[in-house]
């Protein structure tokens, strides 16, 4: 009987199933946290969280997901739902490890590095991410990972929207530099000059 509970759940869609879980049905959550747990605990990865603490702040995101389940409304996907639940918590760990200034100091001091090569001549954005000052990938990991509008990413950060934005900017531009093949970079410096 449960190999076929698991098979009606998994055929079903994440907006039926958090209605079930939303009526008590374990087993349907159960399913939810089965299809999206990885792509939560790699978002936290990309916003800087160890395996570890992304592990476990994943599960906290679920946890609280599965308390909150009648507040999803499947206007959204789940998958962003609670990759905002988990992005949120990420912070405010963040917050009580050390204050949000310091992630601006944090961030002149590593933005030296953003420029070296990618050597292996291959697309390794995790790689790239831990090149950016930890503001701007915080703020790219926000609005890029976790869907987030600038507006919400200021309002969890206790940012201002402007530095947000100028965060958000300069990351993607030292993606895009640090991403961008080596001849790419060579013929559009010549074609604008």
């Amino acid at each position: 009987m449960s190999g076929a509970n698991n098979t009606r759940l998994a055929n079903l869609h994440d907006v039926e199933l958090a209605a079930l879980a939303a009526a008590g049905d374990r087993a349907a959550f159960g399913e939810l946290v089965r299809r999206h747990g990885s792509a939560v605990r790699g978002l936290l990865r990309r916003m800087g969280s160890p395996a570890a603490e992304a592990d476990d702040v994943a599960q906290d995101a679920f946890l609280m997901a599965f308390e909150r389940i009648t507040e999803f409304r499947g206007e959204g996907a789940f998958a962003g739902w609670v990759k905002k639940i988990a992005a949120r918590l990420y912070l405010r760990r963040l917050q009580r490890e050390r204050r949000i200034a310091g992630l601006a100091a944090e961030a002149e001091e590593t933005s030296s590095d953003a420029h070296q090569p990618d050597t292996a001549g291959r697309i390794d954005l995790d790689g790239a991410l831990k090149t950016l000052g930890a503001a701007e990938r915080l703020c790219v990991s926000m609005c890029y990972g976790a869907g987030l509008s600038h507006a919400e990413t200021a309002e969890a950060l206790n940012l201002p929207l402007g530095t947000v934005k100028s965060h958000v900017k300069r990351g993607l531009e030292k993606l895009r530099a640090r991403l961008a093949p080596e001849g790419a970079l060579l013929e559009g410096r010549r074609g604008n000059g």
